[in-house]
């Protein structure tokens, strides 16, 4: 038994941060995303919402502090409304953790399944939020 890891964070959740490298990058996915159809690792975290999630990983790894940001989410669709709480909610958690990272990039549905395929990782969460997706780029430890 291991202490001071948050429950959310199963075995394979732990073990695929561990494996990351620098500028690996893992999604975290709602429960919609077609995470299988485009993932090479995917995890469940059926039931758990990624703010919850965040939680829990934050204080295990560092974000790539060397790009323009390290943080990625799908932008609407053209005619679909954006709920931004959605955004600041992840981002308070972040925050709490890495308070000076950098502002979240939007990137096109189809570019974010481009970037989404070439992931360390996909974790497939209880997310329910229109929108809800959210990309990690994983960065080093400054000593």
């Amino acid at each position: 038994m291991l202490r001071n890891i948050d429950p959310v964070i199963s075995p394979e959740l732990l073990d695929v941060l561990f494996r990351m490298g620098h500028g690996d990058e893992i999604v975290l996915a709602d429960a919609f995303f077609p995470g299988d159809s485009f993932g090479k690792r995917v995890i469940r975290a059926d039931g758990i919402g990624i703010s919850r999630l965040l939680e829990g990983i934050m204080p295990l790894i560092t974000l790539d502090q060397y790009v323009d940001s390290p943080l990625f989410m799908m932008e609407p669709v053209p005619g679909d409304e954006l709920d931004m709480n959605v955004e600041k909610a992840y981002r308070a958690v972040i925050d709490l953790t890495w308070p000076d990272t950098a502002p979240v990039v939007r990137v096109e549905r189809f570019a974010f399944y481009d970037q989404a395929e070439k992931a360390f990782a996909i974790v497939m969460t209880g997310e329910v939020q229109k929108y809800g997706n959210m990309i990690l780029k994983k960065g080093v430890i400054n000593r």
